[in-house]
């Protein structure tokens, strides 16, 4: 229902200096002025007004406040909103939040802030999606793609699309009426150059996906080797903290350690594994299989070598096993006098950083050969990506439509059947951006909002 007012503390409820407790609705300004000591009635909108809360059954002050007042339409929601920023002890936030629902306000549900922006058609599916994807983005590069998309870059690309759809569409319909005209963007060349070119354009669309997600996710990472090349330290060194113990003692990593660490602008889950060796030990031996187990799973190797011994045959096998994989060999303890031969590892891997994990030296050489593995020089942050799973699975379906339309338009189908196609494919692409999306997809993406967006 819009026609209620809604409620929620948009901030972490936790101590601290600020909590906000936003209102959005038609009963917005009404409520927020009966609790407070001056009027809000007629203050202007987008302005700010010093006071304090007062709790109307006891006459008593509960805190020293300021409300904003922004009023419908220029507001997120398109609704009169106050925001009442008040001082951030979970107590008092609290307490004004239930005067803020004893007046008449109801709790907001997960993201039914932003919702309301959907629904009254301030934004698109695709920014409200990027609005989550920016709360919840742990790098510059992810944080960009949410901002572009936020500003509706992936709506824009997506309509430049359905637009084209449209175009031929709206010619194969003029045809059907009037078969007698000459109509030139049916003629057999122009129509299978244009759903040619649409096939295209939803095939690269496709292959950005895989780029969204290394940006909102992150890469899934794994550091293997034998025991006591560094696998530990360099751990260490990358989270910035002693996660993993360090000792001389072979076999100390049994279990796997897991961290999310940033590499430059590049944000990889990063888990350290045990060493890679057989063994009698039967605990050392659930690690080394957790290990092989994980290294199968991880999307990129770090695999590490000790710079200061020769290649040995463990060395050598796990060369062989991850040479066809996205893999950067860490060449470890480059302080050290060297008596690897980095040249045959070259040879299977062609990505090499040499560092010293002890010294916390090398670390931008590795970033350098992880962006370069990853393509991450040539990845345009700012261009507009699909970002998520229902967002791919729209854009897929659109994609083989339009390919089996391209397949019976070659086979000399009728031009009813290639129409047919297309406009399934538009609605494919209208789910997309929220047009013509079902009230089951709309609640599915704004579940999993936080409450107070």
């Amino acid at each position: 229902m819009l026609n209620d007012t809604i409620a929620a503390i948009s901030t972490a409820l936790q101590d601290g200096a600020i909590s906000i407790i936003r209102i959005s609705g038609e009963q917005a300004i009404e409520i927020a002025d009966r609790l407070f000591d001056r009027s809000l009635q007629n203050k202007a909108s987008h302005t700010v007004t010093y006071g304090f809360i007062i709790d109307p059954h006891t006459g008593k002050q509960v805190d020293e406040v300021l409300i904003s007042v922004f009023r419908a339409p220029r507001t997120y929601t398109r609704e009169d909103i106050v925001e009442i920023s008040c001082h951030g002890g979970r107590c008092v936030t609290s307490m004004i939040l239930q005067l803020v629902l004893a007046q008449g306000a109801r709790l907001a549900r997960a993201g039914e802030f932003t919702q309301r922006a959907f629904l009254n058609g301030r934004i698109d599916l695709t920014q409200a999606e990027a609005v989550m994807d920016l709360i919840a983005s742990q790098g510059q590069q992810s944080a960009q793609a949410a901002l572009q998309a936020k500003d509706g870059a992936v709506f824009s690309k997506i309509h430049q699309v359905i637009d084209r759809m449209l175009s031929i569409s709206s010619a194969l319909a003029a045809w059907v009426d009037y078969p007698d005209e000459d109509i030139d963007e049916v003629s057999d060349d122009n129509l299978r150059a244009g759903v040619e070119e649409i096939c295209r354009r939803l095939h690269d669309i496709l292959r950005g996906y895989d780029n969204g997600k290394i940006l909102r996710e992150g890469v899934s990472t794994v550091i293997v080797g034998r025991p006591n090349v560094g696998k530990s330290t360099l751990m260490n060194l990358l989270s910035g903290q002693e996660k993993s113990i360090v000792t001389k003692i072979p076999g100390t990593t049994r279990d796997i350690v897991e961290d999310t660490i940033r590499l430059g602008a590049l944000v990889l889950n990063l888990a350290d594994t045990a060493g890679l060796r057989d063994t009698d030990d039967p605990v050392e031996k659930v690690g080394v299989e957790l290990a092989r187990k994980r290294l199968d799973t991880s999307y990129l190797v770090l695999a590490v070598f000790d710079s200061s011994e020769e290649l040995s045959a463990e060395d050598m096998e796990l060369i062989e096993k991850i040479k066809d994989r996205p893999v950067v060999a860490v060449i470890n303890k480059s302080d050290l006098s060297r008596k690897i031969d980095v040249e045959k590892i070259r040879q299977k891997i062609p990505h090499i950083a040499e560092l010293s994990a002890s010294a916390g030296e090398g670390v931008a050489e590795l970033e350098a050969q992880v962006r370069a593995l990853l393509h991450l020089s040539d990845l345009d942050s700012s261009a507009s990506v699909i970002a998520n799973e229902r967002q791919r699975a729209c854009v897929e379906q659109a994609s083989r439509t339009m390919d089996q339309a391209l397949e019976a338009l070659r086979a000399g189908q009728t031009l009813d059947a290639i129409n047919v196609c297309i406009d399934s494919a538009i609605d494919s692409l209208l789910e997309l951006t929220g047009e013509r999306a079902s009230d089951a997809v709309i609640d599915q993406v704004f579940a999993r909002f936080c409450v107070s967006k």
